[in-house]
């Protein structure tokens, strides 16, 4: 089979498990994220919280080896058919569960002085997102400004924001008018932030990875209805690994509730939702056929495929596969819509070598 060359929307960077205690000084990097082993699971410690113990074993012999050294991750992607990609952090997602604002403030700067110099550095193919303060809105004007500086093209925020700071409230506006201005995307990757919803007993596996998604939904619906983005035209949100198929039913459902509803809302918008969501908002999936459709078949076009590289849930080591199974009867406008121009539209990187 040709190999499919393709730009990937949502993956991950491995961060150094010594980077904030070389980093930051020792009152704050005793309560940055670190994890222990022991007995086969892990520990982690943030902010003197205790988030997770996993089974480790199964997850570090499924670890592609460019998972730590990009080096080795440019010939992973080679291989695998991935040309650029937008890299998340892994630990330093930790940073939006913390309550201190100073703690936040330094593991970010932290973490995305190495991603640009460790990673970014390496090669132009690598989309570094910068991780800004939930806890301070100023805190997280000053970065994003000093992100853009130093040459980042996309911000991250979690899903969930922290109690009392939902992104419909006016505590947020300040960034999103310097988002706007500075023309960088803000991306939201789903299963981060505040706590976590966790189902126990039956299915509970495949309950608790259906609940990392809605957090995605009510993102989209708060930045909408409350006239952020109406306020903001020209600013993009993009939904990590969120899938696209719940988009357009949620501009149904929002189109819906601001006509039957009308003498209630507040405010009131200059566009539908509709339009603001299909125009402004943008979202990630890797696996999902569903995803096909909604570019399709029901006329949302912002979407991007991505690898999920070094996850799990991802895509390494069949890339592949996946693309031909996803593609192959695929319309050529749509497949390069949805793996290289809607990438290229808002993360602004150059063609692959080769399209198929």
């Amino acid at each position: 089979m040709a190999k499919i060359w393709v730009n990937s929307a949502d993956s991950h960077v491995l961060e150094p498990h010594d980077l904030w205690r070389d980093a930051l000084p020792k009152r704050l990097a005793d309560r940055a994220p670190r994890a222990e082993r022991a007995d086969g699971r892990e520990t982690v410690y943030v902010d003197g919280q205790i988030i997770r113990r996993d089974p480790i074993a199964f997850s570090d012999a499924m670890r592609p080896p460019g998972a730590e050294d990009p080096r080795i991750r440019l010939e992973d992607l080679d291989e695998q058919g991935v040309w650029a990609e937008v890299v998340f952090p892994s630990r330093a997602l930790w940073t939006t569960i913390m309550t201190d604002r100073e703690l936040a403030r330094e593991c970010g700067k932290a973490y995305n002085d190495w991603c640009l110099s460790e990673v970014m550095g390496v090669s132009p193919r690598f989309v570094g997102v910068a991780v800004v303060s939930v806890l301070d809105t100023d805190d997280a004007v000053a970065e994003l400004a000093r992100a853009v500086s130093a040459g980042y093209r996309a911000v991250f925020l979690p899903a969930t924001p922290p109690e009392g700071r939902d992104f419909n409230n006016e505590v947020w506006e300040p960034l999103w008018a310097a988002a706007a201005e500075a023309d960088i995307p803000i991306c939201f990757h789903i299963g981060t932030g505040a706590e976590q919803k966790v189902a126990r007993g039956p299915g509970g596996a495949v309950i608790n990875y259906v609940e990392t998604f809605y957090p995605a939904q009510r993102t989209v619906a708060h930045l909408v209805a409350s006239g952020v983005l109406d306020r903001y035209p020209g600013l993009r949100i993009v939904m990590a690994e969120s899938g696209a198929t719940f988009v357009p039913a949620l501009a149904d459902r929002m189109d819906e509730a601001y006509r039957q509803h009308d003498m209630f809302v507040r405010p009131k918008l200059s566009r539908r939702p509709s339009e603001i969501i299909y125009s402004q908002v943008y979202a990630s999936f890797q696996h999902d056929p569903s995803a096909i459709g909604t570019a399709t078949a029901l006329g949302f076009r912002n979407v991007m495929w991505g690898s999920d590289y070094p996850h799990l849930e991802g895509t390494f080591p069949n890339t592949q596969k996946v693309l031909h199974e996803l593609f192959d009867d695929v319309a050529q406008d749509v497949r390069r819509r949805i793996t290289i121009d809607c990438f290229n539209e808002v993360f602004g990187v150059a063609e692959p070598p080769v399209t198929v």
